[in-house]
């Protein structure tokens, strides 16, 4: 019995909070007439987007309540209200969830009265109840009402406030639309720095190369030990500038992800960090007895681990790191932590932000904890098909 009045007590405050929104959803009937009226008479046509706004948070906050009591979060698909008047009020007519919560406001001011009925079921449950429960030892049968009123409240307002396939697919080509443009300009930008690289880099040296043979040619008859020196310098000047090639190449793809797998790569990371870097792995090989994620997958996953020790050796004050790699269902899982300084800023030049837009392309998610005072702690996922 004691159980059952506690899950009712429950029931209860979640009706009294819906009952409570009912109420101002009564009173929003007035803000709605007038912003209908307005609108036909296009005079107060700007009103219409504030309405619409109101009308998610109202509707929002019942996505938390019902959620919170389900244990199931409802997802939001809303277009954005920016630009002009004129832009605001196009996206607040012709967006899916505009109609869905309009639909769901309309049913509410039915539905939403549930909350009425639990009041003669209190006196009547621990009447009842009091007898049939507490006396005769047997399974309560009014109090759990009052917990199936706050169920039903809770499924309806979750299959009326559920996003539409339609709004859905808004939001999802608009989130394709700014991982594309992050891709672009991730992609722009990395094809700046091999440019700048072969420019500043190989090209000054294979430059000086090419004056050094042509001076060690014009010397060779008259003083060929001071060709045979400019010589020797053509050949340093010759390696550094194939040196400075594979740093390019590996910018650009690491040959050490084909030779060696994802995990053989990351290993040669942490030996050549200048941090204590502890990997472990979950579920994954060298690549060679077992399946590989994608070489895309592999390659951003790769820099994501490069970038954080790079950063953490720079920035953290920490002196090792620990990465691990987990094979998921799903995809591929990065974990880099360093137990520095913290505060690692995206807006500070840290990498972060080439980070997420390298990870973005693949449709990835990264998420950076990094309080004042540490640790940082930056994970990756990467959907795949292994």
């Amino acid at each position: 019995m004691r159980a059952t009045v506690r899950q009712a007590g429950r029931a209860t405050l979640q009706l009294a909070v819906s009952a409570a929104m009912t109420f101002g959803s009564y009173i929003f009937i007035t803000v709605l007439l007038l912003t209908a009226i307005a609108t036909a008479v296009v005079v107060g046509a700007f009103m219409l987007p504030e309405t619409v706004l109101l009308i998610r948070r109202i509707a929002g906050a019942k996505r938390q309540q019902a959620g919170a009591w389900t244990g199931r979060a409802i997802p939001e698909a809303y277009q954005p209200l920016t630009g002009t008047v004129r832009e605001r009020l196009r996206t607040a007519v012709r967006d899916p969830s505009t109609l869905t919560d309009f639909r769901w406001m309309v049913a509410y001011y039915a539905y939403g009265a549930l909350p009425v009925l639990m009041l003669p079921l209190w006196p009547l449950g621990l009447a009842v109840d009091g007898v049939w429960c507490g006396l005769l030892r047997r399974k309560a049968v009014v109090l759990p009402l009052i917990t199936r009123l706050a169920d039903l409240d809770a499924h309806w307002s979750t299959v009326l406030l559920k996003p539409s396939p339609k709004a859905q697919l808004a939001v999802r080509v608009e989130e394709l639309t700014q991982t594309r443009a992050g891709a672009i300009a991730a992609h722009g930008a990395e094809l700046r720095r091999i440019e700048r690289d072969l420019h500043d880099g190989t090209q000054a040296r294979l430059v000086s190369l090419s004056m050094r043979i042509g001076l060690a040619k014009r010397a060779y008859d008259q003083d060929p030990e001071a060709a045979r020196r400019m010589l020797d310098d053509a050949q340093t000047l010759a390696e550094e500038a194939l040196t400075d090639l594979r740093h390019v190449v590996r910018a650009i793809h690491p040959p050490i992800l084909t030779d060696r797998g994802l995990v053989g790569a990351v290993g040669a990371l942490a030996a050549g960090s200048a941090l204590d870097v502890t990997v472990t792995v979950d579920g994954l090989t060298d690549g060679h007895d077992g399946p590989r994620a994608p070489a895309a997958v592999e390659a951003a996953a790769y820099f994501v681990i490069a970038e954080s020790l790079t950063n953490a050796a720079k920035y953290s004050g920490a002196d090792r790191a620990d990465v691990h790699l987990a094979r998921a269902r799903t995809g591929l899982r990065v974990r880099v932590r360093d137990e520095g300084r913290g505060g690692a800023d995206e807006a500070g030049g840290s990498g972060l932000l080439g980070m997420r837009r390298r990870v973005a392309a693949l449709d990835g998610r990264v998420t950076v904890t990094s309080p004042v005072g540490g640790p940082t702690v930056i994970e990756v996922e990467l959907p795949c098909v292994w």
